[in-house]
């Protein structure tokens, strides 16, 4: 059954859209790879790369290369590229595509780096142990709804206070943000989900870096150093020639699964319950906590503090008044799939065959900005889902392996803690506002997301 049914109506238009042979190439053997991934990370960057190609092939469903890693075998470097809004939720239907081994790119790293086990992440639903794992951790989640918003407040309330005292003390008369998200991410999801705080074990202070490492030594692939493109070569070489090996970051990696172990008991009862061994269990905790939790915080709410920043200090003030109000009153959440057989996606006016086997990306930032859906798509708006009106557009908006819309499952590949990760924004945005009115930023990029330097603070007359 599709898991995003059109009406009658809409099917019947699309029916009706005149098929096209997809647009585009992969150019000669190695060389042609090579040379998009030269356009996408250093010559173009993404957008136009994007862009480029959707203009000159005047169609936004087209065959390109993404990223290969040279000497990873198995490694699929050809891709096709869906990016509009009509296209791309075909990603998420489970029927038609298959989730194996295509979780963040068209490579898999090495299962070493989990334990010699394919984690839920890159399993597809149709087999048996992703269901059994997706149910532990919904049941994990479900477990702790109680403890998700008293805790986080008590971890932003130390995160405000660090960034106050360090914006008082610092020479650079600034606060990293990132760093000390990193760090209140680390406590939060160890607090939350184990009843440990990282200092107190073998993990220390260094649980952010440690984790870190081990997503870098992965994601590698996927990242620049941001060197000159006189240099890129070196980066290249560098990054992308060969996979990073495990044994980089196998002591650490050990220490975050011994404190997890450790603190888990309950977690791991549960588990062998539904015919997962503990050690298996462990090494998805380990991944669920590292990789998707504390990975998918340390972009994203840094990512969020950007465009709050960037809003300014009007969408400062709206959203203070807002929750001040609220709060008064009333007191107070890069797409990949193979086909699983041959199929055809439709853009908004053309339709495509795709034969089975194929490997389809979905680049989310366009699908989410497609300008036939949003009006002035490139403009941040902080109010562009507010009302009626607003609220019928959020069906558009991708991301965490599904439509905002929708709901995790344990037989979907939507993110469990999809729900609680849109809770949390809003909690930092409300605890942040009623503390302060208005901040300033710098903002710049990092090998993993955006880069939050906090200049100032303008603390409210009634916090």
């Amino acid at each position: 059954m599709d898991q995003y049914p059109i009406s009658t109506d809409e099917s019947q238009v699309l029916s009706d859209l005149p098929m096209r042979e997809i647009p585009g190439d992969y150019g000669l053997p190695i060389i042609g790879a090579i040379k998009d991934r030269y356009d996408f990370l250093y010559f173009q960057g993404q957008d136009e790369f994007f862009k480029s190609r959707m203009k000159k092939y005047n169609s936004t469903i087209f065959r390109t290369n993404m990223l290969p890693v040279q000497f990873n075998n198995g490694c699929n470097a050809k891709v096709i590229v869906l990016l509009d809004a009509v296209s791309f939720p075909v990603l998420f239907d489970v029927t038609k595509v298959e989730k194996r081994d295509v979780f963040i790119n068209t490579y898999m790293p090495s299962t070493s780096f989990t334990g010699g086990y394919r984690t839920c992440a890159y399993l597809d639903p149709s087999e048996r142990k992703h269901t059994q794992l997706k149910q532990l951790f919904l049941s994990l989640l479900a477990s702790r709804h109680d403890d998700f918003i008293p805790e986080f407040q008590s971890c932003l309330s130390k995160l405000f206070d660090n960034m106050e005292t360090n914006l008082s003390s610092s020479k650079n008369e600034e606060a990293d943000f990132n760093a000390l998200d990193d760090s209140m991410c680390s406590d939060y999801l160890f607090q939350l989900f184990f009843n440990v705080q990282p200092k107190d074990t073998k993990l220390g202070t260094d649980g952010p870096k440690l984790m870190t490492k081990w997503l870098v030594l992965q994601l590698h692939p996927l990242i620049t150093l941001g060197l000159p493109k006189l240099f890129s070569w070196v980066d290249d070489l560098l990054l992308h020639t060969f996979l990073f090996p495990f044994f980089l970051v196998k002591s650490d990696y050990q220490k975050i699964y011994d404190v997890i172990y450790s603190s888990s008991t309950s977690i791991l009862d549960e588990a062998e319950k539904l015919g997962i061994t503990r050690e298996e269990a462990c090494h998805n905790l380990v991944f669920t906590i590292s990789f998707n939790a504390f990975g998918a915080t340390k972009v994203f709410f840094p990512n969020l503090m950007k465009w709050v920043a960037l809003g300014g200090e009007k969408l400062h003030k709206d959203l203070a008044n807002e929750i001040r109000t609220t709060v008064k009153s009333e007191g107070v959440p890069n797409q990949f799939a193979t086909a699983k057989e041959d199929l055809v996606i439709h853009s908004h006016d053309s339709s495509f065959q795709v034969k089975k086997g194929e490997l389809l990306l979905g680049f989310q930032p366009f699908a989410t900005k497609d300008p036939k859906i949003f009006e002035d798509p490139e403009e941040f708006k902080g109010s562009r889902f507010v009302g009626e009106e607003g609220e019928k557009l959020l069906k558009y908006v991708y991301w965490s392996n599904g439509r905002e819309t929708g709901n995790p499952t344990a037989v979907n590949k939507q993110c469990p803690a999809k729900n609680q990760m849109v809770l949390l924004a809003r909690v930092m945005l409300i605890e942040f506002f009623l503390r302060y009115d208005t901040f300033t930023a710098d903002i710049g990029t990092l090998l993993l997301g955006s880069s939050v330097k906090i200049k100032s603070l303008t603390r409210a007359e009634t916090s």
